[in-house]
């Protein structure tokens, strides 16, 4: 914190932003093929001869290129040795064993323990062969980066149908592998990743992430690096794990294109419809588009996929670091105080003028911008010193080892050594910010039914007094979430400013700034720190989550909600977050899953970027609160996540609670 201005710092305390650096490393990032095609010893010998290339008479990086370059090899030399205790470890419990063998139970387990050193004595110093070497390749290296800079959150295997289906096919057609060999591998993988957690969170972290663990996200689906369709038999099996398993981590998507066929869909929909939270639903072609747009080589691009929440990336050659959470209807209230904070009684912001002296709604919109842009200012100021301070003094050479391209320019991940260096800042608070806006409009600036100064004093009082006035702002002013353009126009237009401030702006390694749209559960915090809002919230209510609506504000069903959604234009991001409840009696019949897979492809053609659904009763999450020791396995989908029920805060319970619930489409 010393580090950074006493700007940056009075606007966190604020609640303008969060930083995602606060207490742990750059995570987001996801692995490639590279480590399914390269042993550790052929990746040590593509380092030994990038630093005979290096330039030493005219390169003036050439030390810090070689120290990197040594640390890899450093790094890749200690996975091979990590393995190689495990191997020593299995070996010396296998010999126990041999003077033990009584009954062919245990001579079974021998022979297990035999396999399994010499699976580690084989992977990841060399490339895997089987499907069994596949994963334990891919485990040694999750635990390898998420010890070397504890960025816990979301590192994960990516692609994982299309990574390993190749090592399934061979196995299967040799006679190797069965596909209840493949499964009890897999499920064993579910196991380590459930068994995993995330460190303890401390202060903002604790309230911006709450619950979540690992974070880590399966993709299953999608397409080919050549555009075609990626579905294949171990798709389906790994939805069986997941249906079988239902754990919290891994995390789960499936990639949707307009290629895969909707029996990819309907089978994930038999497990939506459980209750799970999981999978989610991704659009693959939309998030190739939003790669494509940011310039990212196509076949990057469709190898591609999300992390975390909901976030695009390059799987295996992009650094996309998430920097924070950013609170744009707490920038409202700051325009509505002329910059002043009235929760920290400090002038954080410009003077953009007195808002009762504002004569129309464009004057107000214009100070708001203002305002954006300023905060904006502070917050990459803040991005760009933290990604300093990680690049000089916590470079991760382990990390820089799978991505691409790390070794071939002898450059850190932290310091813009991959393919692809992207920074996101998270916007949150669409469907609020849109409300509170509209309700300006219409009512201070269209209707004149209240002025200025009234409003002001009616968000001062927390609507004491004002009980009618705020059943007017919440039950008769235009709603952001039932496709009616006099509230949709605002999310656009609020968009568009914050697409603007963000995209395309520099970082610190070489890459740019983009933006997305989601709150993983930073909208409960955001909204402590706010007072009341023009739309009738009530100070220090949880605001929107995601591209969402508000809480209980959509009230025409879930395809104005889809087409309301879809007016901000996606493919301009990193992704968008979009939840929908529906009452677990909708799909008592087989026609809901056709009806819910059409609303996907629907939203998807308007190229919605994801949805994931909650299949749960208001009234079973009420009783839940009531008797917790009743619904101990209830499991919900809180935000690009799932948790249980029961381990959510009271005021991440209530939010879920006042969620709108669909009953049909």
């Amino acid at each position: 914190m010393r580090s950074v201005s006493s700007e940056w710092l009075d606007a966190y305390r604020a609640g303008i932003f969060t930083e995602f650096q606060e207490q742990r490393g750059p995570g987001h990032t996801v692995a490639g093929d590279k480590i399914y095609r390269k042993g550790m010893l052929e990746l040590m010998d593509e380092i030994r001869e990038t630093r005979k290339r290096i330039d030493w008479m005219n390169d003036p990086s050439s030390l810090a290129k070689d120290e990197e370059l040594k640390a890899m090899e450093i790094a890749a030399n200690a996975v091979i040795r990590f393995a190689h205790r495990n191997a020593a470890m299995l070996e010396s419990q296998a010999d126990t064993l041999t003077n033990e063998v009584t009954d062919c139970a245990s001579y079974a387990n021998r022979e297990d323990l035999i396999e399994l050193a010499r699976i580690c004595r084989r992977v990841p110093a060399n490339a895997p062969e089987t499907f069994h070497e596949a994963l334990q390749y891919y485990w040694f290296v999750h635990l390898c980066v998420i010890t070397e800079l504890n960025p816990w959150d979301s590192f994960n295997p990516g692609r994982l149908d299309q990574h390993l289906y190749p090592f399934y096919k061979r196995e299967v057609e040799q006679g190797t592998l069965t596909k209840e060999g493949a499964t009890e591998l897999l499920q064993s993988f579910w196991i380590k990743f459930n068994n995993h957690p995330a460190p303890p969170k401390v202060g903002v972290t604790a309230q911006e992430s709450n619950t979540y663990t690992d974070f880590s996200l399966i993709n299953l689906g999608g397409v080919k690096a050549d555009g075609s369709d990626a579905v294949n038999e171990l798709t389906f099996i790994l939805l069986d794990v997941i249906e079988e398993m239902r754990l919290l981590q891994p995390s789960s998507m499936v990639q949707v294109s307009r290629k895969n066929p909707d029996s990819l869909i309907h089978r994930t929909l038999q497990i939506t419809k459980t209750g799970f939270g999981q999978p989610s639903y991704f659009n693959t072609d939309a998030i190739i588009q939003e790669l494509v747009r940011q310039g990212k080589d196509i076949t990057d691009a469709r190898n591609g996929g999300a992390s975390g929440c909901v976030e695009a990336g390059a799987f295996g050659t992009e650094a996309y670091i998430l920097s924070g959470y950013f609170n744009i209807p707490k920038v409202l209230e700051i325009t509505l105080h002329n910059g002043f904070d009235p929760r920290t009684k400090k002038q954080i912001g410009p003077v953009t003028g007195n808002p009762e002296d504002f004569t129309s709604f464009e004057e107000l919109m214009s100070a708001f911008g203002k305002q954006l842009r300023h905060f904006i200012d502070i917050k990459i100021s803040g991005n760009n010193v933290i990604a300093q301070i990680f690049a000089q003094y916590l470079p991760v050479p382990f990390l820089s080892l799978i991505i691409d391209d790390c070794i071939a320019s002898g450059t850190d991940y932290n310091a813009g050594g991959a393919r692809y260096n992207t920074t996101y800042i998270q916007g949150v608070g669409l469907g609020t910010i849109t409300d509170a806006l509209t309700a300006l409009k219409y009512h201070v600036f269209d209707k004149k039914s209240i002025t200025m100064t009234g409003m002001l004093k009616a968000l001062q009082d927390d609507f004491r007094d004002f009980d009618e006035f705020r059943a007017a702002l919440v039950y008769d002013t235009p709603k952001y979430g039932n496709d009616e353009d006099r509230a949709d126009d605002q999310a656009r237009a609020v968009f568009e400013l914050y697409y603007q401030c963000v995209n395309g702006r520099p970082n610190a390694t070489g890459g740019c700034h983009r933006i997305n749209m989601l709150p993983t559960t930073c909208h409960v915090y955001f909204g402590s720190v706010i007072g009341a809002l023009p739309d009738g919230r009530k100070a220090g209510e949880p605001l929107s989550e995601g591209i969402s609506p508000v809480q209980g504000a959509d009230h025409k069903g879930p395809t104005a909600v889809l087409k309301s959604a879809a007016k901000i234009d996606h493919i301009r991001t990193g992704g968008t977050l979009l939840n929908q409840k529906f009452s677990p009696g909708f799909f008592n019949g087989e026609e809901s899953i056709k009806k819910v897979t059409a609303l996907i492809r629907s939203y998807f053609k308007m190229d919605g970027h994801h949805i994931q659904f909650n299949v749960v009763s208001a009234t079973t999450l009420r009783e839940a609160q009531k008797h917790p020791e009743k619904y101990r396995d209830l499991i919900v989908r809180v935000a690009g996540y799932s948790d249980y029920f029961n381990d959510l805060g009271e005021d991440l319970q209530n939010e879920i609670i006042h969620r709108t619930e669909q009953g049909n489409v």
